[in-house]
């Protein structure tokens, strides 16, 4: 696919911001502060820089990877955690996904595992690349730390208001993959833990994304469905909504098929887990991070 330039101006405009507020709220990642008050800071400071969230800011320590953002009343604060902040800017549905790991655990060599892949795979990105190739990489990579990657978590393709899109990038090695193609957008997102190498959903839901209409009978569920209408789609977070019964409501809708939910990701044999993401454009002859 060939943009235009007014589209690569808005993945790099998200991209920018993206940047500049994760610098941000890494420096507030310490022992003691509450995680629904960076969630908030976050996803605030994205409006204020002239961007939208998109999707609400993942905070998931441990052996959890992703999928994890507080509620509207969590009194949750950090500790002695492996904290992944992934955190998501749109500008008009073009969208920047970046993720970073802040150790207050003490395992710097986790963390370093999954940086190191995401800029072993950055560097072999360009035209006609394999899908199976950056998989080959970036296990090789956490390998060689002694570590595994996660085996069900992938990197994604992002498109205008579609936050997972072709094609999946593999964060181990597999048979078969896709050849990219300049112009394409795509998240390289590398997991490690010193766990199984698998993770599995587990407990509520706190995320949720319209996943396709249907005509609803009760006056409060089409309320709600108008209320999710800015979201165009992409992932939004329960703490953002503003409605009686809301757990009920969202429950039936998703029980309908028109709501998708998102639980919390939890390793399988309680390993930490570590995450680096970077979002780039495909060129020829290479790429252009946009999220640094």
């Amino acid at each position: 696919m060939m943009m235009g330039e007014d589209v690569v101006e808005k993945y790099c405009k998200a991209g920018r911001i993206l940047a500049e507020v994760r610098a941000e709220v890494v420096k507030m990642v310490k022992p003691g502060v509450s995680l629904l008050k960076v969630a908030e800071f976050a996803e605030t400071r994205i409006k204020e820089k002239g961007g939208m969230p998109a999707f609400p800011c993942n905070i998931s320590r441990n052996d959890i990877a992703a999928h994890a953002t507080p509620s509207a009343n969590d009194t949750s604060i950090f500790e002695d955690d492996m904290v992944k902040l992934d955190i998501g800017v749109h500008i008009d549905g073009y969208i920047a996904d970046t993720a970073i790991t802040v150790d207050l655990s003490g395992n710097p060599e986790l963390v370093k595992a999954s940086e190191v892949a995401l800029e072993n795979a950055i560097g072999i990105i360009r035209a006609g690349t394999s899908t199976v190739e950056i998989g080959a990489i970036i296990e090789k990579t956490i390998n060689e730390f002694g570590y595994k990657p996660v085996a069900n978590l992938t990197g994604h393709g992002l498109d205008r208001y579609v936050q997972h899109a072709t094609p999946s990038i593999p964060n181990r090695h597999v048979e078969q993959g896709v050849r990219l193609k300049a112009g394409d957008v795509i998240a390289i997102e590398p997991f490690a833990t010193n766990g199984a190498g698998h993770v599995s959903e587990r407990g509520g839901a706190e995320i949720y994304k319209v996943d396709r209409l249907k005509p609803v009978r009760l006056p409060a569920a089409r309320k709600l469905l108008k209320e999710l209408d800015e979201y165009k789609g992409l992932p939004f977070a329960k703490r953002w909504l503003c409605q009686n019964k809301l757990d009920f409501m969202l429950n039936q809708l998703e029980a309908v098929g028109i709501l998708h939910s998102y639980p919390a990701l939890k390793e399988d044999a309680g390993g930490l887990i570590s995450q680096a993401e970077h979002t780039l454009i495909v060129e020829e002859d290479g790429c252009q991070v946009i999220s640094r």
